[in-house]
């Protein structure tokens, strides 16, 4: 059965000076070597500002003034999205930062006398947790959803056991090349990961096993030449772009949690990067690996980044992770203000990848 994707519709800024400001200040970001994906980020989250202002006849950016940004932030707090719900205030914050930091630039930039946006208060952001997380049971039954007789189903497969394993971001999972994987040493080379960080991750014997077998027996009826080297392909042989891979996964854990007929748990890419996270802290992983494996720089209120060396990564990874312990573990004490900590850093970056839908 043919999947349904949503995409997304950009919204486009009118042709205006303060979207040309906008478009000034993306260049200048690109010179200073920020990622595609965060200029991208910025451009919609801007642009839904331009678009605002152009319809109540701002066009320069001489014209907006601390109360024209203060009218807008609380155009956020009342927008309703269609399914009736609001912006939550960490949504609202994300649409309100990439403002401010363009507003300081363009002062920098002398192309503004003063800043209107210097003294805007942004919404308070409280510590929260990721709402859904499986259990072991129900991760082995979105897992065993796919038809791994068929093509697609085996790649599927394939790509649900990476994401249980590793934990990786959906933006890492679609941009994941062949050269990337070290099946033989159980690792994962993720180049350019957020804030442009590469890192080498485990990932188990069991998700390398599927992997290699969809190499092996399903890739090459999807792969449309030249080949690039992107490990999971759409059944158009291209690259996932990340609303198609959010839905793809999305199918499978409707499928596995609402068999019954009632609602079950709800989620994608994300879902399984919580899961993979609080599993392995129940099973005594230390908070500095399952951080490791995330690729998150910084904990703020615990301060315990350290480095830590793959073979160590590799040993924690294998002795935590349920898709290959032996048998069930009494869960271990751990450290509740980093655990707080770790799942609210998760929780945050949810919004960003599969957050509400645009203004």
């Amino acid at each position: 059965m043919a999947r349904v994707v949503k995409k997304r519709k950009p919204v486009e800024a009118p042709a205006t000076p303060l979207a040309d400001m906008m478009e000034r200040h993306l260049q200048a970001l690109r010179v200073q070597n920020y990622s595609e994906y965060t200029i991208k980020n910025r451009r919609v989250h801007i642009g839904f500002f331009v678009a605002w202002c152009h319809e109540r006849s701002l066009t320069e950016p001489l014209e907006i003034t601390r109360p024209v940004l203060e009218q807008y932030q609380r155009h956020l707090f009342h927008y309703r999205q269609k399914s009736g719900q609001p912006l939550s205030f960490r949504s609202q914050h994300s649409r309100l930062v990439p403002l401010r930091v363009w507003f300081r630039w363009m002062t920098r930039q002398r192309f503004l006398l003063h800043n209107p946006a210097s003294e805007l208060e942004l919404p308070r952001l409280g510590h929260r947790l990721p709402k859904r997380v499986l259990t072991v049971h129900e991760v082995e039954q979105v897992l065993i959803q796919p038809d791994i007789d068929d093509p697609l189903g085996l790649r599927d497969r394939a790509l649900l056991e990476t994401l249980y394993s590793t934990g990786m971001r959906r933006l890492e999972l679609a941009t994941l090349r062949l050269y990337d994987l070290d099946t033989e040493r159980g690792t994962v080379m993720i180049r350019q990961g957020k804030g442009k960080k590469d890192r080498v991750i485990p990932i188990g014997d069991r998700a390398a096993a599927w992997l290699e077998k969809y190499i092996r027996e399903a890739r090459p009826h999807l792969v449309v030449e030249p080949d690039d080297g992107t490990v999971f392909l759409s059944n158009a042989g291209e690259p996932f772009s990340l609303d198609h891979l959010s839905d793809l996964v999305r199918v499978h854990v409707d499928a596995a949690l609402s068999a019954d007929g009632k609602p079950g748990k709800r989620g994608a890419c994300h879902l399984f990067r919580h899961t993979m996270a609080t599993l392995m802290l129940e099973n005594g992983a230390d908070i500095r690996y399952i951080q490791a494996m995330l690729g998150h720089a910084d904990l703020k209120t615990t301060q315990i980044y350290t480095q830590v060396s793959i073979r160590q990564l590799k040993q924690i990874h294998s002795a935590t992770h349920p898709a290959q312990l032996p048998k069930p573990k009494e869960p271990a004490p751990a450290d509740e203000a980093a655990r707080a900590e770790l799942l609210s850093a998760l929780a945050a970056e949810e919004d960003d990848e599969e957050g509400e839908e645009p203004l």
